[in-house]
């Protein structure tokens, strides 16, 4: 079996690709297929957490329903012309950190009455997946560097995001929502906070080229603090 039956099994199989070539969101889960690994299958790991809230995400897209505030740009802009691959690609992954990785670590240490600090190991290996997709985004969806000139506004775009910032930040959130579990009104506030700063930085790196039209059909943008993932 493959990496990629492994984890369409059974969870993403019941949810078939039938996405049009260049729609954003199937951009996305084409390279966080490619990069799935058997370990995500224990269903008690930070890895098949981290994959249950994309999953989540998405099922809740496709049902009509909304999904959190940080994935809802990547709907939105999924068919937008004005927005490469890659951009679809970064702010996926951007969702999939600040967002899902940190509800993750908060799952898995309700589950197992722990600290995040006991899974500092289980955090590390999964950064070592999310840099193999940020690996695989940048070779396969990045145009040719010799067609990018330095001034080229997606040059800029993509260098100014973070993977590394992205995770430190991730981490950051979820000891505090862990902390904050005494207090559920405080820990439910932060989390939204947390997800709306995160949809912030999506929206940042969807940035249509410019020149290009927004289509009529799109939303209104809404507001919320920033998550650090942006390098100065």
């Amino acid at each position: 079996m493959t990496q990629t039956e492994q984890f369409t099994e059974p969870a993403v199989r019941s949810r078939p690709h039938r996405w049009p070539p260049g729609d954003g969101v199937g951009v996305f889960h084409d390279v966080r297929l490619a990069v799935a690994r058997p370990e995500h299958r224990r269903g008690g790991s930070l890895e098949a957490r981290l994959t249950e809230r994309y999953l989540a995400a998405l099922g809740a897209a496709e049902a009509g329903g909304q999904p959190p505030e940080c994935w809802r740009p990547l709907f939105q802009y999924r068919r937008h012309p004005g927005v490469r691959p890659v951009q679809f690609a970064l702010a996926g992954l951007h969702a999939h950190i600040a967002h899902d990785l940190t509800l993750a670590v908060v799952d898995t240490c309700r589950t197992r009455d722990c600290e995040p600090a006991a899974l500092e190991g289980e955090f590390e290996r999964v950064g070592d997946l999310l840099t193999l997709l940020e690996e695989r985004i940048h070779d396969e969806l990045l145009p040719d560097p010799d067609l990018l000139r330095i001034a080229d506004p997606l040059t800029h775009l993509v260098s100014s995001w973070s993977l590394e910032r992205a995770r430190e930040a991730a981490w950051s959130a979820a000891r505090v929502l862990r902390q904050l579990h005494g207090s559920p009104a405080l820990a439910e506030e932060f989390r939204q906070r947390t997800d709306a700063g995160a949809g912030l930085v999506v929206r940042f790196l969807l940035t249509p080229a410019a020149g290009a039209r927004t289509p009529m059909w799109l939303p209104a943008q809404s507001s919320g603090s920033s998550t650090g993932a942006i390098s100065s």
